[in-house]
């Protein structure tokens, strides 16, 4: 068994209060939980508004599919046009660890 995790951090265009960043931050966590069926959550810097981090967690059988589902969902993350992925980090555990 492998869980990946992979955490962003996110820094937010021109977003002025906490309800703006929700907006912004909502649609990226619904579409990479329907595109790629991964835990997600907004895991740090809510208070800030022009900042986010973003977690994403996945349990896989196989390494392969599992580092293929996170490249997709960094790929997706990096791709809007109203962040900018500012760092990613990525983790690869397995049940021997």
């Amino acid at each position: 068994m492998y869980v990946g995790t992979l955490s962003f951090d996110l820094l937010l265009g021109d977003v002025r209060s906490l309800k703006e960043k929700r907006s912004v931050v909502r649609p990226i966590v619904a579409e990479l939980q329907r595109k790629f069926a991964v835990s997600v959550a907004e895991t740090g810097n809510q208070n800030l508004h022009r900042r986010a981090e973003i977690g994403v967690a996945m349990v896989s059988g196989d390494v392969g599919h599992l580092t293929g589902v996170l490249d997709r969902c960094e790929r997706l993350v990096a791709a809007r046009p109203e962040v900018e992925l500012l760092s990613v980090r990525r983790r690869v555990h397995t049940d021997e660890e």
